[in-house]
């Protein structure tokens, strides 16, 4: 331990499409939307999160809000980086009179190119990182939900995330078979707005979509305990007047089954693939779901009847991600990787 060892500071980040999570000390301290809202005349952000997700939509010419990142990966380079060092100015060190010296475990899709692992790399690091390490979410979510990966023993995890849905077999601590698709909580949104504009005629904001699909999304059109109808608000296609109409989870289960089939086909591609012994194991184990995509209503059962395996809801999937990535900084070699 050095005489400065007080300045170095370690923190794990979940750097989600639609939200990005801090740990710190083995606490949530940053839970906030992967967004931020921008000048358009002189380049400058003005604010991140949940304030800048309060003004989307609803911006006028010249503020834009951005969302950094698409599909898992970094898509505006310098909003991410801005976004990064704004979330960990949340943070407060204590005892910090200089800026701390960061030590990072960011997770990232397993999908992704040496190219987009690089760029969140460098991200990290123009927001203050000193040593940067990066974690699979796959892997990352099954040692959040306490699953020994370390054990010769084969789990499959499914996270739907909000821009990739991870498919991957685990054991040994390793990935042994994976399938990253770019089908996720985003594309049930957009799903659902178009679904309104062609079936209802009315015009809604993805913040409105969302809303929509949190309040009544399902994933079976028949449910034991269905939610209420929810009342939606946008603006008429014919008339151009707000008007409001009533939705209920039928419906929108109809208009999201064709996402669902590629996950579902996405996790038939990847039993195909697993080796026997595992095959074997999974059968025993069942799949573990995680992500925002999981808290989507009878999507276990969808897919126990198409797979007929044992499906597990992770307790608080949201942020079974970021707790792995917790448990997986303190752990730091023996979880997580390097770029060179």
């Amino acid at each position: 331990m050095g005489a400065f060892s007080f300045l170095n500071k370690e923190i794990a980040i979940d750097l989600g499409t639609a939200n990005t999570i801090i740990i710190y000390n083995d606490k949530v301290v940053v839970d906030e939307p992967s967004i931020v809202a921008m000048q358009r005349d002189n380049k400058k952000i003005i604010a991140v999160g949940k304030r800048a997700m309060l003004m989307d939509g609803k911006t006028h010419e010249n503020i834009k809000t951005i969302r950094p990142l698409r599909d898992g990966v970094i898509a505006d380079f310098q909003a991410a980086e801005y976004m990064m060092r704004e979330m960990i100015k949340m943070i407060t060190f204590k005892n910090t009179l200089f800026p701390p010296s960061l030590k990072m475990v960011i997770c990232i899709p397993s999908g992704i190119t040496e190219v987009e692992e690089r760029a969140v790399k460098d991200s990290a690091e123009q927001a203050g990182a000193k040593e940067v390490r990066l974690i699979h979410e796959p892997m990352a979510a099954a040692i959040g939900i306490g699953i020994d990966v370390l054990e010769p023993t084969g789990n499959m995890i499914v996270d739907i995330g909000g821009g990739t849905s991870e498919i991957a077999v685990i054991a040994l601590g390793g990935i042994v078979n994976n399938k990253s698709i770019r089908i996720a909580g985003d594309d049930f949104t957009a799903d659902i707005e178009e679904y309104m504009r062609k079936q209802h005629n009315i015009i809604v904001g993805s913040r409105t979509a969302e809303r929509i699909k949190i309040e009544v999304g399902a994933a079976i059109p028949q449910l034991d305990n269905p939610p209420d109808d929810y009342a939606v608000q946008g603006r008429d296609m014919l008339t151009g007047i707000p008007k409001e109409i009533k939705v209920n989870y039928a419906e929108i289960a109809h208009c999201l089954d064709k996402s669902i089939m590629k996950i579902e086909t996405a996790v038939l591609n990847a039993l195909e693939l697993t080796p026997p012994e595992l095959s074997a194991d999974i059968y025993r184990t069942g799949i573990y779901l995680t992500g925002g995509g999981a808290l989507l209503r009878g999507l276990d059962k969808r897919l126990n009847a198409k797979t007929k395996l044992p499906i597990h809801v992770a307790e608080d999937p949201l942020r079974a991600v970021a707790r792995g990535t917790g448990i997986a900084l303190k752990n730091f070699d023996r979880f997580t990787f390097l770029i060179k």
